[in-house]
């Protein structure tokens, strides 16, 4: 008999970050600050480039993508740690368990896709200045971004698909603070990748550039402007 999706797990149980309830309260409010400063920092960003026209350039279009997947990215899998910690509830269903692995690989590939994009960008930029404005194309700008998004759609599709046949006969715990793949790595790495990453990258990309900084004291200036 076929085994799609046969399943004697309907939830699973995230074992977290530790076990002692008394190190939950810090690290609720750890991992709280973190998914805030993350939350602001990068909608500053994308509000920025979005709001200014000068920002309106290769450069910046792909830093405004990647500031939203790595908004997307801690959305998927902080929030949760959260309501699980302030709740003690550690339960996951076994639906919810595939979409927020499905999403966070999804993101996950765009966020790498986008690094190197931005990496071939700088070096047209840096190699080819006098041709940059033609090789970086309107055109080629959106297959560099819109086709990740559609390659990542069916990567991520094929792991969940692929995950949605296996038999869950035994434990359904999981040493992990959300569902992935290859739970058992070490959780001081899917912790750097999945909420210090995202909360990082704002301030990598922006916080030594002038363009940019201008762009946010603008709109920052319009929005208290505009509230007085």
């Amino acid at each position: 008999m076929e085994p799609w999706n046969q399943t004697s797990a309907s939830e699973f149980i995230l074992l977290g970050l530790s076990e002692k309830p008394e190190h939950e309260t810090l690290l609720f409010s750890l991992f709280l600050c973190m998914y805030v400063v993350t939350v602001i920092g990068n909608l500053l960003i994308i509000l920025a480039i979005g709001s200014d026209s000068h920002l309106h350039t290769p450069m910046y279009f792909f830093l405004a993508n990647l500031s939203l997947v790595d908004f997307c990215l801690a959305t998927n899998t902080v929030p949760k740690m959260l309501v699980n910690i302030q709740t003690r509830s550690k339960s996951i269903s076994y639906p919810c368990c595939l979409t927020q692995m499905y999403f966070f690989h999804f993101f996950g590939i765009m966020d790498s896709v986008l690094i190197a994009v931005m990496a071939y960008d700088r070096f047209v930029a840096i190699c080819h200045p006098l041709h940059y404005t033609t090789i970086m194309s309107p055109r080629l700008c959106g297959l560099l971004t819109g086709g990740p998004w559609v390659t990542s759609c069916f990567l991520s599709l094929t792991h969940i698909l692929l995950m949605a046949r296996l038999v869950f006969c035994g434990n359904n715990e999981l040493p992990h603070y959300f569902c992935d793949l290859t739970p058992l790595l070490r959780l001081s790495c899917a912790v750097m990748y999945t909420a210090v990453t995202p909360m990082l990258n704002p301030f990598i990309y922006s916080l030594r550039n002038r363009d940019l900084k201008g762009a946010l004291r603008k709109l920052i200036n319009r929005k208290v402007s505009s509230s007085s």
